[in-house]
């Protein structure tokens, strides 16, 4: 399992827009096979600060998730509405070690 984490921090004119557009992205995505989890949070404290917490089956699943149009379009529409570039960091699960553990409620 690959465990991604996206940190976005959004023009504050934008947020409404920029949480409507990533809701539809993260809906679409979680009926993704590769998908474990896709979920939206915001920084307690802040309103334009997010993270995207993606969890993949498989090391090729985040490429497979790029390539859908529902991905395009997301990226198309936030991107100027970001106010600096999104930063990814990369994780391996440690515990739970089982992927079973991990998938979606």
């Amino acid at each position: 399992m690959l465990i991604v984490q996206v940190f976005v921090h959004v023009l504050p004119d934008h947020v409404a827009d920029f949480v409507a557009a990533s809701e539809a992205n993260a809906a679409e995505s979680r009926k993704e096979p590769g998908v474990v989890r896709f979920d939206l949070l915001r920084e307690e404290g802040t309103t334009d600060r997010f993270v995207l917490l993606e969890i993949y089956r498989t090391d090729d699943d985040p490429a497979r998730h790029k390539e859908t149009a529902h991905y395009a379009a997301w990226k198309t529409a936030v991107e100027p509405w970001m106010a600096s570039p999104r930063k990814s960091v990369k994780y391996r699960a440690v515990s739970p070690s089982d992927p079973a553990a991990w998938r979606s409620a």
